[in-house]
């Protein structure tokens, strides 16, 4: 069985573990060995066939790093980058038969969401390759260069609507994406933190300043201080008043200031704005584009869009707020496979925003889309659920929880070392149980109750009573 080779989770709704484990046993249904097909050398799965998407690749390698390296979180990607171009292009969807690039009719140059940068500096502390590091910076710079043709002269990139993969989101005339423009942001400052790994200060301080410049440029003509939000330009510069959730992406990206994202953060509350039960329509209620049947990316709820402005929330210190809103999208995930006690339903890649269910989608509403719902069940589960901060090179682990409950995570591969922490009540009362092959450093923070207390774990089996902290 799948689940004797990847981690195991310990929560207290069993409902929330039976979906993990679902995921992982979903997708070792579908993933083809490399016998299957040699070009992918630890093997592979796609959801579409003998096509192959890289957008789709990237979300899918954010919860294979949490595999044990039973499913190679690497083997997709470096397809990928087998397949650059002489001028840096590396396309959105490859033909797996001919290798040859998808032609899209409205995204002719293959585009998609660069994130490579920080696919790759997570992979480094998930699994503490630095030699890789090394050896992929020539492909990701090849790309970025490549991405900078379609930078115009205000310094802010223009693509098409399709390379946003908000496929049919109502932009209203925009010329100029803050989400796209953000995600550049990101893949500088991904590419200078890889820099800095790699003590490379040409690499770090390059990078630094395109996304200094980038962030400069997204603040001084994206945000409108009397909406307070970003939001899309015109071809003319102009704002476009059409509010999207594409604007919590600068979030992500580290680009607005405190006082910015507080404004941000209210709308995320908001109930009748972004703030509806399932966390985050992609506009807000008051959008003249709202629906509650949800009609694809015109206003549905899409995982991959809600574990980034989730990733965007732990940058700006609202760590309860996102776990708050992880656990409500993954309870519309269990209402929506389960729908009643009689029938078996299913997951998908587009929800209802303020009811239980599918969305209505005129592009198709994907049934078991695993490189969108890993990043909930598994990735989330893990780092925002749990609460589980992982970096290897570091030889560290950090456990924020809100308050103390019975959770927690066994088997856990940090390269050839297993770790289990699991927290528990006994006679005693409140008792973390950890247990390693090596030695590495836990931090431990309870915030309800103001404790964190960082410790040294030996290797062997050990314990640590939390009124003692």
């Amino acid at each position: 069985m799948v689940k004797d080779f990847v981690p195991k989770v310990h929560f207290y709704d069993q409902d929330f573990v039976d979906m993990y484990d679902r995921t992982w046993v979903w997708l070792d249904e579908v993933w083809k060995t490399r016998e299957e097909n040699a070009k992918f050398e630890e093997g592979f799965f796609t959801h579409d066939g003998e096509k192959i998407s890289l957008f789709d690749t990237l979300l899918s390698s954010l919860f294979l790093v949490y595999s044990n390296q039973t499913y190679s979180p690497y083997s997709m990607v470096d397809y990928f980058y087998s397949r650059q171009e002489a001028d840096g292009a590396i396309r959105s969807c490859y033909n797996i038969a001919d290798d040859s690039a998808v032609d899209i009719p409205d995204n002719q140059e293959g585009l998609s969401l660069p994130l490579f940068p920080y696919v790759e500096y997570l992979f480094y502390h998930k699994i503490g390759n630095k030699k890789r590091l090394k050896d992929i910076v020539p492909y990701l710079e090849k790309y970025f260069t490549w991405m900078k043709r379609f930078q115009d002269e205000n310094g802010l990139f223009a693509v098409p609507p399709a390379a946003s993969e908000m496929r049919n989101l109502e932009r209203e005339g925009a010329k100029y994406f803050v989400d796209y423009n953000a995600f550049m942001a990101l893949s500088a400052l991904y590419m200078s933190n890889i820099g800095d790994v790699l003590n490379d200060k040409e690499l770090a301080f390059k990078y630094k300043r395109i996304y200094f410049s980038l962030k400069t440029r997204i603040n001084s003509l994206m945000w409108d201080s009397e909406d307070g939000i970003y939001y899309d330009l015109d071809e003319s510069g102009q704002r476009v008043k059409n509010m999207h959730i594409g604007a919590y992406m600068t979030m992500l990206a580290e680009i607005p200031n405190v006082e910015y994202a507080t404004k941000m953060i209210t709308k995320l509350r908001d109930e009748n704005v972004f703030g509806l039960d399932n966390p985050f329509p992609t506009v807000p209620r008051t959008s003249r584009y709202f629906t509650e049947e949800g009609e694809g990316y015109r206003s549905s709820v899409a995982s991959w869009i809600t574990f980034f402005i989730i990733k965007g929330l732990i940058n700006y210190d609202s760590y309860i707020f996102a776990r708050e809103c992880a656990l409500r999208h993954m309870y519309y995930i269990l209402d929506t496979l389960h729908p009643d006690q009689e029938e078996l339903g299913d997951t998908f890649e587009f929800y209802r925003p303020s009811s239980e269910g599918e969305a209505k989608s005129p592009v198709g509403n994907r049934k078991r889309f695993l490189p969108s719902l890993g990043l909930i069940t598994i990735t989330l589960m893990i780092e925002n659920i749990i609460g589980l901060n992982i970096s290897l090179p570091k030889k560290t682990v950090d456990w924020t929880l809100p308050v103390l409950e019975e959770m927690g995570i066994e088997k856990l591969s940090l390269k050839k070392n297993n770790i289990t922490i699991l927290a528990n009540k006994n006679i005693r009362g409140w008792e973390i149980r950890l247990e390693s092959e090596k030695l590495y450093y836990f931090t431990i923070e309870i915030l309800e109750e103001n404790k964190k207390k960082t410790l040294p774990i030996p290797s062997g089996k050990c314990s640590m009573l939390i009124d003692k902290l």
